[in-house]
């Protein structure tokens, strides 16, 4: 398996970081994508994926509840950590419109510029939504799509949403805890999509899947993810994995391949 979205960087994970990992890789994973949210972040998944670099690859971006807070040069200043490091995608970016802890417009103006900054780089998008998927697409589809593609990060859309994700605008969908929730609008439109674009991750530390929910999330839990996966579209884990693993692998451009054995940590 690969974790296409978690914050091992996150303090949470301060005490026992080391010991995730390893039960990450005793669970099945093979490598994750770390995910920067604000300039902090991001420098911090590139040291971290700089101390395990067969199992971590970096993302650097700035999250919309962080975009009022961000500097007028946030963008040129992730322009360094892209050119200096292996990153494989610009993000998390997006609109999330449920909590509102930045102004919209302050929030689509910094999604536009990282919509740029892909285009630019040739790096794919992670992408936050959260009651704003509609508009996010809108975004996306005004400044012409990014042709490195992208992912929904824990996609909460409908089926409608999903189609045109995938079908316009070349996304891919992140699944994760929330499947294990029972939202029904939701497990129809994953149970729907397209095998080749649906990617594991687990958002760590957050979005625990059932039945510990109220736990603090690891990667070591996507197998409960893919489990639920499989059920829903009637098919194994095995084929869960090795759909999602090559998807990850062609999104992200990972150097990795889909038979690799669990990476050892590099601590």
């Amino acid at each position: 398996m690969i974790d296409t979205h978690l914050h091992l960087s996150h303090r949470r994970f301060d005490r026992d970081r080391d010991a995730v990992l390893l039960r990450a890789r005793a669970a099945g994973m093979i490598a994750a994508v770390e995910v920067g949210w604000d300039l902090a972040s991001s420098a911090g998944a590139v040291a971290l994926a700089r101390r395990h670099p067969e199992q971590l690859f970096p993302t650097v971006g700035i999250h919309p509840h962080d975009a009022a807070a961000a500097p007028d040069d946030a963008i040129d200043q992730l322009r360094p950590l892209i050119a200096g490091a292996p990153i494989v995608a610009v993000g998390e970016t997006g609109l999330d419109f449920y909590r509102l802890l930045s102004p919209a417009a302050v929030q689509e103006s910094l999604f536009r510029a990282h919509i740029r900054l892909a285009r630019e780089c040739q790096l794919p998008l992670v992408i936050h939504s959260r009651e704003a998927t509609g508009r996010v697409l809108d975004l996306l589809a005004e400044e012409g799509g990014n042709p490195a593609g992208g992912v929904l990060h824990c996609f909460s859309g409908d089926a409608a949403e999903a189609q045109r994700a995938t079908e316009e605008l070349d996304l891919c969908l992140g699944v994760g805890g929330t499947l294990t929730y029972g939202e029904p609008e939701l497990l129809q439109a994953i149970a729907a999509a397209p095998d080749d674009r649906l990617l594991l991750e687990t958002d760590a530390p957050y979005l625990t899947p059932e039945p510990d929910r109220r736990e603090q999330n690891e990667p070591a839990r996507l197998d409960r993810v893919r489990e639920r996966l499989a059920v829903l579209r009637g098919t194994t884990p095995e084929a869960i994995d090795r759909s999602t693993t090559t998807n990850a692998i062609r999104l992200f451009r990972l150097p990795i391949t889909s038979q690799s054995e669990p990476l050892p940590n590099r601590a």
